[in-house]
């Protein structure tokens, strides 16, 4: 069972964006039924959104978070 939940705010082990997970379901990947997770981000002022799957996302800590103005 994930401990994500909506509204997490995420990163892929690779680095990237913080995300926010959006909605958890049973997405496909190749065929297979794994639960994934919906994310999205800014890009600068563009909204971006992309499923992941749970294997590839870390939690960001509260403490990491960073807050920009427009």
């Amino acid at each position: 069972m994930s401990d994500f939940k909506k509204g997490d705010v995420v990163q892929l082990k690779s680095g990237g964006p913080n995300m926010t997970i959006q909605d958890l379901g049973d997405y496909s990947f190749g065929g297979n039924s794994e639960n994934g997770a919906l994310c999205v981000w800014f890009d600068k002022t563009k909204s971006e959104e992309k499923v992941f799957d749970l294997a590839v996302l870390d939690k960001v800590s509260a403490a990491a978070f960073t807050v920009t103005s427009i």
